[in-house]
């Protein structure tokens, strides 16, 4: 049984001590009460994925380096990520999370010998960092890969995820008739200042009976968001559907509509879903949440794996769909099966998303107006087959800009910084590239 009190006194009892090490610096600003830009001493780390065997797939691990704001900005100046900046700990491309202000690092390593090993740094700049000796590993709650992501709460905690041992109800007896694949869910609260496990939760999620027996079941949960009044979270679903008389995973099915689980807060129990009926996506992202917390006190969440295209939704204050509001991008767009990698809320109703569409894997930028349920694509950004964002984790809001980095693959690119209310754009600092790698996010 997991004994808080202990695993709390024997992490604060290193919680103390702090090594200097050479690492970039990273920051993932995501600040949802955006009424003032940042300090141009502020530190802005830009994040690169190294190719492995092969080009583009980011297996080679991530390097950071950081700059000041002013410097990410300004188009005179160079970053040269690849050759100066330090490795995260990671066996694959780093899910990078940073303080609000920008000075501290947070990371879970995602895969390998140190998978769901969580590490904390100050950021000094350069290729420099203060590491925390902080030995918190969350594999045995949350498996070697979790996905996780901090809260806005001031950097008080993060929230880790993870769905293991899917499995039917009759799987080790035949004799049992069908009801269900299921599998056990996982909601692990890092406390992120004082280094400790708060709490954890397990339980199954049940679909409705009628969904279960055709073999549909949650598969994977991501991109948690708190709500407004700070008493549910919310966490995007990936489904997936098994042939209830042979055991396969299905490829080709009839999706059912976007799910979300909501979860009290700080509890984390009474695990409900809510549905949507305007699309049937997944809501989990990939490498970021796409699940964000406006100024309305509503969520605007991001579908991907849609038969009709990617949507935004909305939920309510209430944990709600709004059932009335969506917006479809493939409609808005005038394109068709639109994919969207990652995308920030950034202020006023205004938005931006990095998108592919169809079978064309360039990548694009578009501007979505909550506001008016609209989008375009974003111009001023480079036009070349080769843009990728698949693996896009990192947005910088100031105020009502957003910094968002571009190059494409293996090619040199810039920091663009996107004025969100006039729909302009500015070119902001090169970025060095290399062969076979991108550029992972501005933070």
């Amino acid at each position: 049984m997991f004994n808080y009190n202990s695993l709390r006194s024997r992490i604060l009892q290193f919680g103390l001590a702090a090594t200097v090490v050479s690492m970039a610096s990273c920051n993932n600003e995501e600040d949802i009460t955006p009424d003032s830009g940042l300090e141009a001493d502020r530190w802005v780390t830009i994040a690169g994925a190294v190719m492995g065997e092969n080009p583009g797939d980011g297996n080679g691990g991530t390097k950071i380096f950081a700059v000041s704001y002013e410097d990410a900005i300004n188009s005179e100046k160079e970053i040269n990520v690849f050759d100066n900046g330090t490795p995260v700990k990671s066996n694959r491309t780093a899910r990078l999370q940073v303080s609000e202000d920008g000075g501290t690092m947070f990371n879970i390593a995602y895969g390998g010998e140190n998978g769901g090993e969580y590490s904390r740094f100050k950021v000094a700049g350069g290729s420099s960092y203060i590491e925390e000796d902080v030995p918190v590993n969350i594999s045995q709650y949350v498996g070697t890969g979790p996905r996780w992501s901090k809260l806005f709460n001031g950097d008080k905690n993060g929230i880790a995820v993870n769905v293991a041992d899917i499995a039917a109800n009759n799987a080790t007896d035949e004799t049992v008739p069908y009801e269900y694949y299921r599998g056990t869910a996982t909601v692990l609260d890092l406390n992120l200042q004082e280094n400790y496990i708060e709490d954890y939760k397990v339980y199954e999620l049940p679909l409705t009976a009628e969904e279960e027996l055709a073999g549909h079941c949650i598969f994977r949960l991501d991109a948690p968001v708190l709500n407004q009044a700070g008493d549910k979270l919310l966490i995007g679903t990936w489904m997936r559907k098994y042939d209830p008389a042979t055991g396969e995973r299905e490829g080709d099915w009839e999706r059912l509509g976007t799910k979300t689980v909501v979860v009290d807060y700080p509890s984390l129990e009474n695990p409900r879903i809510i549905t949507s009926t305007q699309a049937n996506g997944d809501c989990s992202g990939y490498r970021s949440n796409v699940n964000h917390l406006a100024e309305d006190g509503y969520i605007y969440q991001a579908t991907n794996r849609d038969t009709n295209g990617s949507h935004i939704l909305r939920i309510t204050p209430d944990n709600e769909y709004d059932n009335s509001f969506s917006i479809s991008l493939d409609e808005a767009l005038g394109l068709t099966d639109v994919y969207v990698d990652a995308w920030k809320y950034v202020n006023k109703g205004i938005g931006y998303a990095v998108i592919r569409h169809g079978e064309d894997n360039q990548g694009h930028l578009v501007r979505i107006d909550l506001n008016q349920q609209s989008a375009a694509l974003v111009d001023g950004i480079p036009n070349d087959p080769d843009v990728r964002f698949n693996q896009y984790q990192g947005f910088l809001v100031s105020g009502d800009d957003l910094l968002v980095a571009v190059a494409p693959l293996g090619k040199d690119g810039n920091v663009y910084v996107l004025h969100s209310q006039t729909g302009e754009v500015s070119v902001g600092a090169k970025l060095i590239n290399k062969p076979g790698n991108h550029f992972i996010g501005v933070f």
